[in-house]
């Protein structure tokens, strides 16, 4: 397995971890894996993350639903603290917001249970993922909500390879030209298999499995 690497920021607690060599998503070949495991899961880092993310939505966007997909829960939860803080203007009626996760259903679609359906219904919601590359997740999270009746009000990732979604401005700490070289392609198009490279990896939003 290569060696991962950091890329920094600014801010020291916000970085992005990342390996180079060749690995398969269920949907595309790349030549980085963007690990986002411990940004997810350790309380520090997610914290800065959502600090970071919150940034964008503290004046002029109304959030009161935060829908986390790619198990970015404790980011969102963070993040739905740092947005009701004294420090920020909160522009939703209640002064709080829901944090949610979708269910997963066949096919990638996305159900809320009736107990659940409140919190999407008649809401605005913050779609937070934690990369987007494809953007098919976020698709299926964005038609999920209008289905239940909610309003999509913005589109966030800790990576994104792309700058908007449906026609919502994906808002991302990091994308490729922090890489410099960051490449995907379709499996039966991958140059690092038509060299006879073997995939070091099969990634997704857990984690990686080695092969």
């Amino acid at each position: 397995m290569s060696e991962a690497f950091k890329i920094r920021t600014k801010n020291p607690d916000v970085f992005l971890r990342v390996r180079k060599g060749h690995f398969a998503t269920m949907h595309l070949h790349t030549n980085y894996f963007i690990d986002v495991t411990i940004q997810k899961m350790r309380l520090s880092e997610a914290k800065a993350v959502a600090s970071e993310i919150a940034k964008h939505y503290g004046v002029n966007t109304i959030i009161d639903t935060i829908l986390c997909i790619d198990g970015m829960q404790v980011v969102g939860t963070c993040m739905a603290e740092e947005l009701t803080g004294d420090h920020y203007l909160n522009m939703n009626a209640h002064q709080t917001m829901y944090v949610v996760t979708p269910e997963l259903v066949s096919g990638g679609q996305i159900m809320f249970r009736d107990n659940l359906v409140p919190m999407i219904s008649g809401k605005n919601v913050l779609v937070l993922a934690a990369s987007v590359t494809t953007g098919k997740s976020v698709l299926a999270a964005m038609d999920a909500v209008n289905y239940y009746g909610g309003k999509v009000t913005g589109v966030a990732s800790i990576f994104s390879t792309v700058d908007e979604c449906d026609g919502q401005d994906v808002v991302s700490i990091f994308d490729p030209n922090d890489l410099g070289d960051y490449e995907s392609y379709k499996p039966h198009q991958c140059p690092i298999c038509q060299k006879g490279e073997k995939i070091e990896a099969l990634v997704n939003s857990f984690g990686y499995s080695k092969l």
